[in-house]
């Protein structure tokens, strides 16, 4: 019997409930879920009130993948397969998505919020758009197919901001907030050949994202806002790279990381907003018109550009491995309450028994 983890109300223990997966209906399949990374969203809802789509009981989780077990009519070539299942799964059919535009598709399905999510061990979910995994390649990085579930958003959303900001050679890049995406934030822009400036107030993430892919990291604490600017100007001067014209990629998902990032604002500059929160902060938006500079919002990632992130992975030019860590899906009240009080450095996977 398939099972999984139900939140009935915020902050109410998960409970574990079994059940019969649906049957994949045109163009559906059953996935059976090898892991499930724990995202900060998922926490907004536990925690901090934010709605979900579908109404509560629900299972959480958007970070998902495993093998298909069950295809309905017209996805029978799936049977078998192991996928990254898009945290946003566009419907492909309305006008939005067919003009290129299915990240604000208004009939996408999010599991986890719209339908049910992925701390399960099985899962229904719509064929299109899912990402095949080549299980040979994976092995020769030393993955698991557990492991790039947390390509499903940690990695494809900065993977997409980083795309649509135009990030490439000789670009500098600040990446504000270098947790579970912003650490993949540092990685994706090196690895598209820019020089990448890290900021975070955890001396162990900055430690650890220096080893894959940041040149110089910044402890925050250490800076007032104006003072952190001169410095990655200096910084900027001293290695021949512009002082102009900064992607700016703020992955905190804090009021306070938010208002740092804008103001590192320069001319021609680009901040892509990654991370979220619910609290409000107070800017100058007339500096956007000063700099000439572009904010840009960024929701998932369009199930086109994953194979483009996961190949980053499967090439070994995005490092997973140092980044991750699983733990069991019965575990995950306790993991829920330790991410929540900042306990882990790595993105938690979480993983479920095998009965």
């Amino acid at each position: 019997m398939a099972r999984r983890w139900v939140m009935d109300a915020q902050k109410a223990p998960l409970r574990m409930e079994e059940f019969e997966p649906a049957q994949p209906g045109e163009g559906e399949v059953v996935v059976e879920i090898a892991g499930c990374g724990v995202c900060h969203t998922d926490l907004g809802y536990y925690y901090d009130g934010v709605s979900t789509n579908q109404p509560l009981p629900l299972t959480l989780g958007h970070e998902i993948s495993g093998y298909v077990t069950q295809t309905g009519k017209g996805a029978e070539e799936w049977k078998g397969r192991a996928v990254i299942i898009p945290a946003v799964m566009p419907c492909g059919e309305c006008d939005l998505c067919k003009r290129g535009k299915g990240t604000i598709c208004r009939s996408q399905k999010m599991p986890g919020n719209d339908i049910e999510g992925g701390f399960a061990s099985h899962i229904t979910v719509p064929a299109r758009g899912l990402c095949a995994v080549d299980v040979d390649r994976l092995a020769k990085v030393g993955l698991s197919l557990a492991d790039v579930s947390v390509v499903a958003d940690a990695l494809t959303t900065p993977y997409q901001a980083a795309v649509q900001a135009g990030i490439g050679k000789g670009d500098l890049v600040v990446v504000n907030g270098v947790g579970g995406v912003g650490g993949y934030a540092v990685q994706v822009a090196a690895a598209l050949g820019a020089t990448v400036v890290a900021i975070d107030v955890v001396a162990a993430k900055l430690e650890l994202v220096k080893q894959y892919g940041a040149t110089l990291t910044l402890n925050a604490r250490e800076y007032d806002p104006r003072s952190l600017k001169k410095e990655i100007i200096g910084f900027a001067k001293a290695n021949g790279l512009r002082t102009t014209e900064w992607i700016i990629m703020e992955c905190s998902g804090t009021a306070a990381g938010q208002q740092a990032a804008f103001g590192l604002l320069n001319h021609g500059a680009t901040m892509c907003v990654v991370g979220f929160t619910m609290d409000k902060v107070e800017v100058r938006l007339s500096n956007l018109m000063a700099f000439h500079a572009r904010l840009l919002g960024n929701w998932g990632c369009p199930p086109e550009l994953y194979a483009g992130a996961l190949d980053l992975v499967l090439d070994g030019k995005v490092k997973l491995a140092p980044f991750v860590e699983q733990h069991p899906l019965d575990d995950i009240n306790q993991v829920f309450q330790a991410v929540h009080d900042g306990k882990f450095v790595r993105r938690a996977i979480l993983v479920p028994s095998v009965n």
